[in-house]
């Protein structure tokens, strides 16, 4: 999820999340319910992680791993945040708001700097 800052003269933000349970900074994601489609599924799990509605555009890169043994796959779209405010919980207490190269330097996964590089690249700013 990105925005235009509201201090930096309308300079590119993008949203990283802390998740206490795995104590690292990534981009919001989650787990699709059951038939859910990927795309309705991403918007309401950065909804419920972030508090912010966000206007979906350009699909960026599959990524895949193995986390726990487990084979994960997840789908990515640059999505600009439009509404919203964020409100701690069990799975993210804490958002920032960054400049895409703060944002690289503070996620925790390096396969994570790769979507910072993608969303650029989709919104003509690379």
């Amino acid at each position: 999820m990105w925005r235009r800052s509201p201090a930096a003269a309308g300079g590119l933000e993008i949203c990283l999340v802390h998740r206490p349970k795995y104590d690292d900074w990534s981009h919001p994601k989650g787990k699709l319910k059951r038939g859910e489609d990927p795309l309705a599924g991403a918007l309401r799990e950065v909804e419920e992680e972030t508090g912010h509605r966000a206007v979906p555009g350009t699909r960026l890169p599959t990524v895949e791993y193995e986390a726990n043994g487990r084979p994960k796959l997840v789908r990515y779209w640059a999505a600009e945040a439009v509404s919203g405010l964020f409100v701690p919980n069990h799975e993210v207490d804490r958002l920032l708001w960054l400049a895409p190269p703060a944002a690289r330097d503070r996620l925790t996964q390096p396969r994570d700097r790769t979507l910072v590089d993608a969303l650029l690249h989709v919104l003509h700013l690379a």
